[in-house]
């Protein structure tokens, strides 16, 4: 039998808050809040499949890396807790250009908080594309 259960409403908007956090920093390159919501230990699968350490996640988004900044928009979370970890799933929506000229694509994401000294932070992430409908 799992000890998994839905989170409680706080802890729910907690971790939601949480991924909207990351998911900002991460486009407004926003070192220093990606360093705050992440453990030292973080890891995570990008896009293109590659496992990335902290230190090269927070290199990606350097200021000096900037580049034009989409859209996102974060819904279709689920949140499950296991004591002081938790799961997080969750659809992320990318927009980028704008007018009639603006392409959208959706990954889904799973991430990994620990409460850490009574603070949730990301320890692990990990994003797969989600194929657009055929036409």
């Amino acid at each position: 039998m799992s000890n998994a259960h839905a989170a409680p409403d706080g802890a729910n908007a907690e971790l939601i808050g949480l991924i909207q956090r990351h998911v900002d920093a991460q486009r407004e390159f926003d070192v220093a809040t990606l360093q705050a919501v992440t453990a030292d230990n973080y890891v995570e699968v990008s896009p293109a499949g590659e496992v990335d350490n902290r230190d090269k996640m927070l290199s990606f988004y350097d200021p000096a890396q900037r580049r034009p900044a989409p859209t996102v928009r974060v819904d279709e979370q689920t949140v499950r807790t296991f004591d002081q970890t938790a799961v997080v799933i969750a659809r992320l929506t990318y927009t980028m250009g704008a007018d009639g000229q603006a392409r959208s694509f959706a990954m889904r994401a799973s991430y990994v908080a620990q409460r850490f000294d009574g603070k949730w932070k990301l320890v692990s992430a990990h994003y797969t594309g989600i194929r657009p409908p055929k036409p």
